[in-house]
Order: C-alpha cells, then structure tokens, then sequence
C-alpha cells in the first residue's frame, strides 16, 4: 500500500470517529436535556413573565436589546436595525420611530406585534 493509500485510509478512520464521537455527544445532551425538562413539576413551567427594567428606543438600542421584546426574535430584532441603518441614510438627522406605529413599516411587524410592545418602549 502506498504512503497516499495509507494516509486516506488514516484520515477515512479519523473522520468515522469523530462522526461517532459527535453523534454520541449530540445523544447525550439531548437525554440530559429531556432528562432536567422532565424533572421540573409541571406547575412551575406554566406560565413566565418578561422583566424589562427600561425601557428600549428602538431608534438606538441593539438586537440584542430588542430581542428581549416579546414576540421580537433575533430575525425581527435584525430587520427593525436594518430598516433604522437604512432610514437614517436616506433621512440625515431624522429618528426612524416616532411611536409604535412607526414600526409597522419593519418588515415582519404587523399592527399586533406593535401594539403588544408598545408598553415597553421608548421614543427619544
């Protein structure tokens, strides 16, 4: 066998047990996962409430600001910077959002969605 054989056949054993170490790593924390989630009492997880100290200017803060909104993932949260980036440039010295309304125009945000987060938000 060559040195090339050899090695292909090295690397090939490599790659078969790094494929069954990470499978076994994948199968492990999932039964910890679904182990600890199993073990909580039913009555703690029924219901939670999100705390949001201050309030949140959606014309400064960061996605990761905006994500602690409810209903606003990091996809939304990504679009609501995105469409303020690009409202400043074509609006020099202007704020994207005046009032909740104004984040209708993100896409993704719907009257709904606006309204549910109005209460925890800021215009400045």
């Amino acid at each position: 066998m060559s040195a090339n054989g050899s090695y292909k056949k090295r690397t090939l054993q490599q790659n078969k047990i790094q494929l069954f170490a990470f499978v076994i790593s994948g199968v492990i924390c999932v039964f910890f996962s679904s182990y600890f989630a199993l073990s909580i009492p039913a009555k703690t997880v029924t219901s939670y409430t999100i705390i949001i100290q201050d309030k949140i200017n959606p014309n400064s803060a960061s996605v990761f600001s905006l994500i602690r909104l409810p209903g606003i993932g990091i996809t939304r949260a990504m679009s609501i910077v995105s469409y303020r980036m690009h409202y400043l440039e074509q609006h020099k010295g202007k704020t994207a959002f005046k009032s909740a309304k104004d984040l209708e125009n993100v896409k993704g945000i719907g009257n709904k969605t606006a309204e549910n987060i109005e209460e925890w938000l800021t215009f400045q």
